[in-house]
């Protein structure tokens, strides 16, 4: 801690005790609200309001009540101004001598930028036609030790205001309105499914199965049962296909996921997932739904299919998520992008073509067949797709859940939805026949035991669901991050996640474990 914040800690310190020597408790327990900012500013703009010398004669009885953090206070004398902010906004407050009376005036003194107060007043215009509350009566509601970030600097280092998250929201309007962004599309689009006929439902986050794609878990000890379990990698896919065989027909889920997996700017370890699925379904028809819950959702939120957000050079450039959208085959793209049929090889053989072109995959050595198709084609082709685009029929080797395609049975009926090279959406017609899912899964096992990873592993359980008979279907999946981060013009993940995960201060661990080391004394002695 700096010489500077420790001096302003301690002077706050002294204050907060003046406040208790006078009686008055520092930390209250409740205030009744009437107005926020942003309703005081609409509610009495063009009103016929009081002057000052009206209000210094008699109080009216016509008040508000605020409630908020302080973030600036000025004194002129016997007049002081200030703001209060809350999730409406900011509003100005005045509090004058002459008004409160010399000793309420004076306690002032003992509020700085940062404290909670809670304050009834009345309305009226200053000079320069600013709406102002005039402070009746005030009184602190939580008093702040430690100053905010000065306010034409704000929290300086990405890290920080990732680690200090509420900094940046107090200080930082834009930051602050994208969390709420985030929160009205998660809204928007839960009532969307239920607009659908969709029903929400929970699956398990601990599984003894890692299962739903292809990832690396996380694994943990499950004391109760002495077993290893997993941190689910996907949205409860399985879970979710076994509750449509149980007759639940259409079911969504909005919840957490963890794949044990390097960090990027598109890439968390711990993220959230929209998962859908819907009975008597094909891949079509999830093309056409995803087309239709982004339009309606996007025309709710923000009035308009076009956005403007940064390309990965940093260019800012204009989405349109105006349907219907491009289609492109994942083989012919990735063809047209390198010159390599996939499908024409086998795991070795395509290997040896991605190094006679001189592709450089990290780690390509150790890959499976589907694993390696998968990263070659984020390799040449995705870093080309900005506009919202399906990229559709991936080979079957890399979709060990979809179904096989009529047509091309090397293929299967899956889509992608790609905006500005990110992966938004994935998903397909579901595998539904349980003698070629089993001979999938055993072929995903073997992967998995040569080294692979990211391979899934054997389901037992789900292979039984599916033998008592499961509908035709299509699922979906949706990363809520990636898509926040794209409307809200980011560029990082982390910037839509209100506390993401960073290694500790070197210095909380230092203090922490120094309070260990006295209680491990205490203990010993006794």
């Amino acid at each position: 801690m700096s010489e500077n914040l420790n001096n302003e800690r301690h002077v706050r310190l002294q204050k907060l005790n003046d406040l208790r020597d006078q009686g008055v408790i520092p930390f209250a327990g409740s205030f009744e609200r009437s107005h926020l900012s942003k309703e005081v500013l609409e509610e009495f703009e063009g009103k016929g309001l009081r002057e000052v010398d009206a209000i210094l004669e008699k109080r009216s009885g016509d008040t508000v009540k605020l409630s908020g953090r302080l973030m600036t206070i000025r004194s002129h004398g016997k007049i002081t101004f200030g703001h209060v902010q809350d999730p409406g906004g900011r509003v100005q407050i005045c509090f004058m001598q002459d008004l409160l009376g010399k000793d309420e005036y004076k306690r002032l003194r003992k509020f700085d930028v940062g404290d909670f107060i809670g304050l009834e007043g009345e309305v009226f215009k200053t000079r320069h036609d600013e709406i102002t509350v005039m402070v009746y009566d005030f009184k602190m509601l939580s008093k702040a030790l430690r100053p905010l970030p000065e306010k034409w600097h704000g929290i300086k280092g990405q890290e920080n205001i990732y680690r200090q998250r509420y900094l940046d929201t107090i200080m930082n309007r834009d930051s602050y309105d994208r969390f709420v962004l985030r929160s009205d599309f998660v809204r928007a689009i839960r009532e969307f499914y239920w607009q659908e006929g969709f029903m929400e439902i929970e699956s398990p986050v601990l599984e003894n199965v890692s299962s739903g794609t292809t990832a690396k878990p996380f694994v943990t000890k499950h004391n109760a049962l002495d077993m290893d379990v997993y941190l689910r990698i996907a949205g409860g896919e399985l879970w979710h296909k076994m509750a449509v065989v149980g007759g639940f027909e259409k079911v969504f889920e909005i919840g957490k996921c963890f794949r044990n997996e390097g960090i990027d700017p598109s890439h968390l370890q711990e993220f959230t997932m929209i998962e859908h699925y819907g009975a008597y379904w094909d891949y079509e028809d999830n093309m056409r739904f995803t087309e239709k819950m982004f339009e309606s959702v996007l025309k709710k939120l923000l009035g308009t299919t076009k956005i403007k957000v940064k390309s990965r050079d940093g260019e800012e450039v204009e989405i349109d998520f105006t349907p219907p959208w491009p289609r492109h085959e994942f083989v012919g793209l990735i063809e047209g992008d390198c010159g390599i049929n996939i499908l024409d090889h086998d795991r070795d053989s395509l290997l040896k073509a991605i190094k006679d072109k001189g592709i450089s995959i990290e780690g390509v050595e150790g890959l499976g067949y589907g694993n390696m198709v998968d990263h070659l084609y984020k390799k040449v082709s995705r870093p080309k797709l900005i506009q919202p685009c399906f990229v559709t029929k991936h080979p079957l080797s890399t979709k060990p859940l979809a179904r096989k395609n009529d047509e091309d049975p090397r293929l299967c009926d899956t889509f992608q939805l790609l905006v500005n090279t990110w992966e938004v959406v994935n998903a397909y017609s579901e595998l539904v026949d349980p003698i070629d899912q089993r001979e999938r899964l055993e072929d995903q096992a073997l992967a998995k035991a040569d080294g692979d990873e990211e391979a899934m592993m054997m389901n037992e359980a789900y292979l039984r669901a599916m033998e008592h008979g499961m509908p035709c279907m299509s699922g979906w999946g949706m990363g809520i991050d990636r898509i926040i981060t794209l409307l809200s013009g980011q560029e990082n993940l982390k910037d839509v996640v209100l506390f993401p995960l960073l290694r500790p201060l070197e210095e909380d661990t230092k203090k922490e474990q120094k309070l260990m080391n006295k209680v491990a004394k205490k203990v010993k002695k006794s």
